[in-house]
């Protein structure tokens, strides 16, 4: 079944339709939650809870990108949680172990999760609107027409967040550069 016959399933009630679109969609969602809150576990349950939350309101998708309305779900559990966390914050431990890819070298690997690690932390001090922004573009791929639709937003207001978030960021890693591997330092 195409994307569309799978939400006309789903609204009907078919788990297994609705499941059919989770899971072409489960990757994306699950990366989206884990660049916005920035921890692993959060971002699991973040997703799980979004999925919940739009299996119980299949029945009201009015059309439009499925995508684009699932997303936007997601940003609105990882912004509740980023509210709660802000009034009981708590700092996430991180996977003690990592496995590398076996094709890349146990060097460029260690290097690699190294900048991940810098712009993650770089990201994560972003205001909410900002992080959500740049994470749909410059990490999900989106449009900035489909960033809008997710956020809510005015393509200007897209278009300005973005600019800002990653104005930030630059400055971020340019005043945190030994966070950065030796390589990407100026």
């Amino acid at each position: 079944m195409d994307e569309k016959q799978l939400i006309a399933a789903a609204k009907r009630g078919d788990v297994e339709a609705f499941n059919g679109l989770i899971i072409a969609y489960q990757d994306m969602a699950y990366n989206l939650a884990y660049r916005i809150l920035g921890d692993p576990d959060a971002a699991a349950d973040a997703t799980q809870e979004a999925f919940i939350s739009a299996f119980r309101a299949v029945r009201r998708f009015r059309g439009g990108s499925f995508k684009a309305w699932l997303l936007r779900i997601i940003t609105n559990v990882c912004y509740d949680r980023f509210r709660r966390q802000k009034r009981r914050p708590t700092t996430p431990l991180e996977a003690l172990y990592s496995i590398p890819d076996r094709k890349e070298d146990p060097e460029s690997f260690a290097l690699r999760q190294e900048l991940n690690r810098a712009i993650q932390a770089g990201i994560q001090t972003l205001p909410y609107d900002q992080r959500v922004t740049l994470v749909l573009s410059d990490v999900q791929g989106l449009s900035y027409k489909e960033i809008a639709q997710i956020t809510g937003s005015s393509l200007g207001t897209v278009k300005s967040r973005l600019s800002r978030a990653r104005a930030k960021l630059r400055d971020w890693l340019l005043e945190h550069e030994e966070l950065l591997p030796e390589r990407y330092r100026l």
